[in-house]
């Protein structure tokens, strides 16, 4: 049995963390869906999650694939067609500071309009603002994609970015390939303080 691929790995620290009656999380970058997914089916029938993405396209995917699913074993969520820099308007003041899960999945659409990509400007207030939602212990994940045009610079940003967190305030780990340094990986940061960084 071999390790974990890098979206297998931030699943299950993921699951580790989130409430499985009233979960509370975000899935920034919604993509085709399969974050959201999980989310919504381990955040419990009472949860919430809140799924972001800038392309319709991807939105519509996520809603076929939740379609699928026994509605009634699904948390709530709501799809919302925006960047994840503004997803703290779209969060409920009263769940500011007790979402449970964040999760990013970076670079670009897959199938979809590949010159359509995150970039590390929106990226890095997304993540400042996410960390700001998290709750103590909460957990922030986000799989990078070094190997496509942009990738690598967004990849060293956030990783730049996640090396700062003083570590009162957060735990920071990567999981990579160290022998393919264009293969995806991920970052994943334990909220220990209220700080903001």
């Amino acid at each position: 049995m071999g390790f974990l691929s890098v979206l297998s790995y931030a699943h299950k620290l993921v699951l580790e963390r989130l409430d499985a009656h009233s979960g509370y999380a975000i899935d920034a970058t919604a993509g085709t869906g399969v974050d959201t997914l999980m989310l919504a089916k381990a955040a419990g029938r009472r949860g919430q999650v809140f799924s972001f993405d800038i392309q319709q396209d991807a939105l519509d995917r996520t809603q076929e694939r939740l379609d699928k699913e026994d509605q009634a074993k699904l948390a709530s969520v709501q799809l919302i067609l925006d960047s994840h820099a503004t997803m703290s308007q779209y969060i409920p003041e009263a769940q500011h500071g007790k979402i449970q899960v964040i999760m990013f999945n970076l670079g670009y659409l897959p199938t979809g309009d590949l010159s359509i990509i995150t970039e590390p400007e929106s990226t890095l207030t997304a993540l400042a603002s996410a960390f700001d939602l998290l709750a103590i212990r909460g957990i922030l994940t986000i799989v990078l994609y070094p190997g496509h045009a942009g990738g690598a610079e967004e990849a060293k940003a956030v990783q730049d970015w996640a090396s700062s967190l003083p570590v009162a305030v957060a735990q920071s780990i990567i999981y990579r390939q160290l022998q393919r340094q264009d293969a995806p990986y991920l970052i994943a940061i334990e909220k220990k303080g209220s700080s903001t960084p």
